[in-house]
């Protein structure tokens, strides 16, 4: 158990292009800083930045809706193009107003028009729109073992997104991909302080860790898409790595569909 950790950001990370090599960007960034990674730091990058690198930017203009598409943002006063694309990264559609749409994307995240998103991107001649990454746990092992090969460190990743909740007000910071720590710390059967049976006590360390991470990153105009969080174990108990797929619940235990 730590006493105590920091989180600091990592400035002068280029605006990143498709097919960038986002391992060596941040390591050259930090080297241009004074700063490293060490073992058991905790990387923590936008998933924009992943996104943008894994190719995910699409110009609206390449995008033909769909009947279903057109009708859905006739209710929602939305761009029809931009709808399809929500549409087609999704697997069920939760709720819908004027201005939102409450989607399941299909890697199970739930949130606001599939985690798409057209702020912080360059938009070319017409309006473009970002997807999220294919597989962003398979995301963050390939940059985990990126680092671990070239510079011979055992770091864990993550790749961080914002959302909001259920009657809260405001986004915080969710994992969408991890690799190299322990997501989902289990007391379940365990014991408190005075020996009563724990019973639900599940702890989201991801979802802690990016939150802590967001907070020093920003989301609007910082330019700090990758922050490190030091001084946390990667791992605790018997868990090991795992995944941020684990963090997605169950759809028979989903109480609020």
């Amino acid at each position: 158990m730590s006493t105590g950790y920091h989180v600091f950001g990592v400035q002068g990370v280029p605006l990143v292009q498709p097919g960038d090599d986002l391992a060596a960007l941040i390591t050259e960034a930090m080297s241009r800083n004074g700063q490293t990674l060490e073992n058991g730091d905790c990387l923590c990058l936008a998933q924009k930045i992943v996104s943008k690198a894994e190719g995910r930017q699409v110009p609206l203009a390449a995008v033909t809706p769909s009947p279903e598409a057109i009708a859905l943002a006739n209710e929602t006063d939305k761009d029809p193009r931009l709808v399809e694309l929500i549409l087609s990264e999704s697997t069920e559609m939760l709720r819908k107003k004027p201005g939102v749409l409450i989607m399941r994307h299909r890697l199970g995240l739930v949130g606001a028009h599939a985690g798409i998103d057209q702020s912080n991107i360059v938009h070319g001649e017409g309006e473009e729109a970002l997807l999220l990454p294919k597989d962003p746990d398979a995301s963050a092992a390939t940059i985990r073992n990126t680092l671990r090969d070239r510079l011979g460190i055992d770091v864990g990743v993550i790749i961080t997104d914002s959302a909001n909740r259920p009657w809260r007000l405001g986004t915080i910071g969710i994992a969408i991909g991890a690799a190299g720590l322990t997501v989902l710390d289990d007391h379940r059967g365990g014991v408190d302080m005075f020996g009563r049976e724990l019973k639900v006590t599940l702890i989201n360390r991801a979802d802690a860790i990016a939150s802590a991470a967001i907070l020093v990153m920003g989301e609007t105009t910082e330019r700090l898409p990758v922050a490190v969080v030091r001084g946390l174990p990667l791992t605790v108990g018997e868990a090991g790595d795992q995944t941020a797929a684990l963090i997605i619940r169950p759809l028979e235990e989903d109480l609020f569909r």
